[in-house]
């Protein structure tokens, strides 16, 4: 297997990065990602707007991690789906353009800020009524129907899936060519990992506008123990985005007996130091990949961790997939009671 890597080169450890193709093992940049001379191709497994981001959502093949509970892993660790060039995801995104039905400002290039306008319910467009949770923001005719459901189209594009910042090139010549075309926002949903000083430099100068990062764990012990590979550069990676003028919004999961409130915590101390506004998510956890005889977090649970996130200072803290922890009408009623409607 060859030994050359980029983040190596550049004094890191080399990603968990093993890649299936064809029932064989690969490295994810040899895999799925092709560098001919000055040309650059990524495999990607879809494009589409997604919900609930409500931006055009392009899900790569191909990851520097290996999280035991990834809910993508049929093709982010198995090679699968279409080879696309830089200019061919710039003209999708031209024609996605043409769709957009919300505007929004830079500093709300965001998945966390497509819950303020948009429920996603689509109760709107089928009855003509708005719930009593809607926002009140948009008109009907903003709501369009994807494959994920119903909601607007916003100005953001955003890649997602597998993940090789470690290899930037690809990220770079993409923003460069969609900044020339149209006036879209690029969001990269992120892990962290091969995000170095040096790579975060040239997606800046691409154009490149904010990042989703999703920080696994606060414990670098339980990090190795998910992924493969350390937090030690992550964990710095707030700092350095900030830094540099992106847009930052952080994430991580509540996994009962692996991920808890006093790593979240940790997290939420962490971003409050740097800058208390910063969005942070607490997302629930379900059963997929490697970890399906793990089971999900309680209400109870989520609300805790919520409580003691916010107590860190941070402002910004919103629980996510509340479907999976919300079991009847007291989980709701929790919720609404210590939570607040807006956070989640």
């Amino acid at each position: 297997m060859p030994t050359a890597c980029g983040l190596v080169q550049q004094g890191y450890g080399r990603g968990s990065c093993i890649t299936r193709v064809n029932g064989k093992k690969a490295l994810a940049c040899e895999a799925t990602l092709r560098e001919e001379g000055e040309s650059i191709s990524r495999l990607i497994e879809s494009i589409h707007l997604s919900r609930p981001e409500n931006y055009l959502s392009i899900y790569q093949s191909g990851c520097n991690l290996s999280c035991r509970k990834c809910h993508s892993w049929y093709f982010s660790k198995v090679a699968r789906g279409a080879w696309y060039s830089p200019p061919e995801i710039a003209l999708l995104c031209v024609d996605y353009a043409k769709r957009v039905t919300l505007r929004e400002p830079r500093d709300r290039a965001t998945a966390w800020h497509a819950h303020d306008a948009c429920r996603c319910c689509g109760v709107c467009v089928l009855s003509g009524k708005r719930p009593p949770r809607c926002p009140g923001i948009l008109a009907s005719s903003d709501i369009v129907l994807s494959p994920q459901g119903f909601g607007p189209a916003r100005n953001i594009v955003g890649f997602t899936g597998g993940d090789l910042c470690c290899k930037p090139a690809f990220y770079a010549e993409c923003a460069r060519l969609i900044k020339e075309k149209k006036e879209l926002w690029i969001l990269i949903e992120t892990n962290g990992y091969g995000l170095t000083p040096e790579h975060l430099n040239l997606l800046r100068e691409a154009g490149v506008d904010s990042f989703w990062l999703d920080i696994k764990a606060f414990d670098d012990e339980v990090h190795t123990w998910l992924t493969g590979c350390s937090n030690r550069e992550i964990l710095a990676l707030p700092e350095e985005m900030l830094k540099r003028g992106f847009i930052l919004e952080v994430l991580s999961l509540y996994i009962p007996q692996v991920v808890e409130t006093p790593q979240l915590v940790e997290v939420g101390k962490l971003l409050s130091r740097l800058d208390p506004h910063t969005p942070f998510t607490i997302l629930a956890f379900f059963p997929e990949n490697q970890m399906r005889d793990y089971r999900h977090p309680t209400a109870q649970e989520m609300v805790e961790a919520f409580l003691e996130v916010k107590a860190t200072g941070l402002e910004r803290v919103r629980l996510g997939n509340t479907g999976v922890f919300v079991q009847g009408d007291e989980d709701s009623q929790l919720l609404e009671d210590k939570v607040g409607s807006g956070n989640y």
